[in-house]
C-alpha cells in the first residue's frame, strides 16, 4: 500500500470512529478488520478515575491509544506540550491539566471529524491552555524549538513515513525537550504473514516497528538517551477472537507471537544547546590536538 493509501484508511478509520462518539455510540470495539483501532485489551482500563473526572465522556470515550504517555511524561508547570494525532482530545486536556494556566497543550490532528470532537470535549472541559491543529504529523504546523515535551499515544506507528515524523518532531522540540510517546513495537523476528495478522489486531493498519529499528530512527534524528519500556505485552489470547475470525490458526502460531507485540513508553531527549553545537567526534589531527595552556 502507498503512503497515500495508509494515509487514506487511517484518516477514514479514525474518522468514522469520531462521528460514532459524536453521535453518542458508547463502545467503538468490534474485533474484525472493519474494525476501528480500539479493540480490548489495547486501549482498555489505560486512565485512572482520578485523572479523568471532570472530563467528557465523549473524550475517553474517544480514546483509541495504546497507553497513557502523559501519566509517564512528567509534564511541568509552564510547559508546551503537543500531541501528536491527538484523537477526540483526552491526552491534551489531561496534558493542560498538568501544565497548569501557565503552559499550553496544542492537539494535532488531520481528520476533520476528530478535531470537530477534540474541540467540543474542549469547550466541555473548560480547557483555555489548549489548542487543536489540523495537520498531519509528518509536517508539524508549528516553529522550530517552540515546544518543550512531543506525546503521542499509538498514532507513530501508523505512519508511512516514521523517519520524517521523528525529523520533525526533533525540529519543533526545544533543545532540552522531551519525546514521550506510547506507541505498538516488535520484540524480536516474527514472520511477515504472523507479523501481517498481529499488526491488523493491535492497529488495524500495519506498521509497528521494531524496537532496534525504533532505536536507531530516533538516533538518526538526532534524538539521545532513548528508552522504550513495555507497558503491556500482549499474548496471543489476547487477540484469540480477532484472529480466529480471519481464520488463522491460533495455536499453530502461538509460539511465534507470544509476548512478541507490546504497548511501550518511548522517551528520549533533544540535546540541549552546548552538547548539539560541540564536536561529537575526532575528524582529523588538528581537532584531536592539545589545547595551547595545555601544551605548555
Amino acid at each position: 500500500m502507498t503512503n497515500e493509501g495508509i494515509k487514506e484508511v487511517v484518516q477514514s478509520k479514525y474518522g468514522e470512529a469520531a462521528r460514532r462518539f459524536a453521535g453518542g455510540e458508547t463502545s467503538g470495539c468490534g474485533c474484525s478488520s472493519n474494525a476501528i483501532p480500539c479493540c480490548d485489551p489495547i486501549s482498555s482500563n489505560l486512565y485512572a478515575h482520578n485523572e479523568t473526572e471532570g472530563l467528557p465522556a465523549e473524550a475517553l470515550l474517544a480514546s483509541l491509544g495504546c497507553g497513557n504517555p502523559t501519566a509517564l511524561a512528567e509534564l511541568r508547570a509552564g510547559e508546551t506540550v503537543l500531541d501528536l494525532g491527538s484523537g477526540g482530545g483526552i491526552d491534551v486536556l489531561l496534558s493542560a491539566r498538568r501544565v497548569g494556566p501557565t503552559g499550553k497543550a496544542y492537539g494535532l490532528d488531520m481528520t476533520d471529524d476528530m478535531l470537530a470532537l477534540a474541540r467540543e470535549n474542549q469547550r466541555k472541559a473548560g480547557a483555555s491552555n489548549v489548542e487543536f491543529l489540523k495537520g498531519e504529523i509528518e509536517n508539524i504546523p508549528l516553529p522550530e524549538n517552540s515546544v518543550d515535551v512531543v506525546i503521542s499515544n499509538c498514532v507513530i506507528n501508523l505512519s508511512a513515513d516514521k523517519d520524517r515524523v521523528l525529523r520533525e518532531t526533533f525540529r519543533v522540540l526545544r533543545p532540552g525537550g522531551r519525546f514521550a510517546v506510547s506507541d505498538v513495537v516488535v520484540r524480536g523476528e516474527v514472520p511477515a504473514d504472523v507479523r501481517r495478522n498481529m499488526e491488523l489486531w493491535v492497529g488495524c493498519v500495519a506498521g509497528a516497528m521494531e524496537e532496534s529499528e525504533y532505536r536507531a530512527k530516533l538516533a538518526a534524528a538526532g534524538f539521545e538517551g532513548i528508552e522504550i519500556e513495555p507497558t503491556r505485552i500482549y499474548s496471543v489470547e489476547d487477540a484469540r477472537q480477532f484472529l480466529t475470525a480471519e481464520g488463522i490458526d491460533v495455536d499453530a502460531i502461538a509460539p511465534l507471537v507470544e509476548g512478541k507485540f507490546a504497548s511501550a513508553f518511548v522517551h528520549a531527549t533533544k540535546p540541549d544547546a552546548k552538547e548539539a553545537s560541540a564536536p561529537r567526534n575526532c575528524c582529523g589531527p588538528a581537532c584531536c590536538a592539545p589545547a595551547e595552556s595545555e601544551q605548555r
